[in-house]
């Protein structure tokens, strides 16, 4: 299932794309105040994908995506009900990834959305992610990452270890000099830092419960009906 994170001050449309999004395997997490959303960001690894509309309260869409840029390259999607080209133009220029004009289809955002996270992960399984041992150097795409000792023996681990889901606390006995004042949440910061150093590639998965596990990349698979079997052609227009 995809986390997709909504910045929108319109409660109503966030709970009906949440029950939509169910229907193809896709969990909506909705904020209605910019900053609340880019908190979310920060703190939730999880999200693969922002919808960011432009009309916001205290900031607009364009200032979010600019203060995003500087940190994140998570794709974002602007939605707007000016549809003015202009406000299209400056979005891409930006840093956004699509766009999409209020009132829309929902069948039509969600195939924008499956769009984006194809390219995405067709980026991630394309990139070559290289180890070497004796030299304790990582290289991504032929760029040397620079890794902390931490984040590099937490590498090695998830890389001798492929689909093996680790909870914490055995993430804390494998690295070296880790002990019980190391707590759960600095291994969650750790993980968070070496997913961000490995992107593209977006292959430390959390494991519900469990903790995390390391998954080679693999073809995105393509969406599935509606579950229930829904006539998609019947869903009305939301944002309007």
């Amino acid at each position: 299932m995809h986390t997709i994170l909504l910045i929108d001050d319109d409660e109503r449309l966030a709970s009906l794309l949440s029950k939509y999004f169910s229907r193809y395997d896709l969990k909506l997490i909705s904020e209605t105040h910019p900053i609340q959303g880019m908190e979310q960001l920060k703190n939730n690894d999880e999200i693969e994908l922002l919808i960011l509309d432009i009309m916001l309260p205290d900031m607009d869409g364009f200032d979010v995506c600019r203060s995003l840029r500087k940190w994140s390259d998570i794709p974002i999607l602007m939605l707007t009900a000016r549809g003015e080209v202009m406000d299209r133009v400056v979005g891409l220029e930006i840093g956004a990834d699509d766009y999409l004009s209020k009132p829309f289809e929902p069948r039509e955002l969600v195939a924008r959305i499956h769009s984006i996270l194809k390219r995405v992960h067709k980026n991630s399984a394309t990139s070559e992610l290289i180890l070497d041992k004796h030299k304790h150097q990582v290289f991504l795409n032929q760029v040397e990452l620079k890794l902390t000792n931490k984040e590099y023996e937490l590498l090695v681990l998830f890389l001798e270890n492929p689909e093996k889901s680790f909870d914490r606390d055995e993430i804390m006995n494998e690295l070296s000099g880790i002990d019980a004042e190391f707590f759960s949440r600095s291994i969650d910061i750790l993980v968070s830092r070496l997913r961000n150093k490995l992107k593209p590639l977006t292959c430390i998965q959390t494991v519900w419960g469990k903790g995390y596990r390391f998954i080679p990349p693999s073809p995105h698979q393509a969406p599935q009906p509606p579950k229930g079997g829904a006539a998609i052609n019947k869903v009305p227009p939301l944002g309007g």
